[in-house]
């Protein structure tokens, strides 16, 4: 999940770079704080869009090392 500081709302990610909004606008990632709103081409300053697709935050990795 991301929020949206410029509309007060939360929003999920889809993919690594697409994200939808809790209006279900589509959004893309343009920087680490920022995404477009694909509609209206609004940007917006939204919290960290978490890159890792790893659902419970481990730091291991393939090999199984911290």
């Amino acid at each position: 999940m991301f929020f949206d500081f410029d509309k007060g709302e939360f929003g999920f990610k889809l993919s690594d770079d697409m994200g939808m909004d809790s209006d279900g606008n589509v959004m893309i990632k343009m920087g680490d704080n920022t995404a477009m709103d694909m509609d209206s081409g609004d940007l917006h300053i939204v919290s960290g869009w978490d890159d890792d697709d790893d659902s419970f935050g481990s730091s291991w990795d393939d090999d199984d090392n911290w």
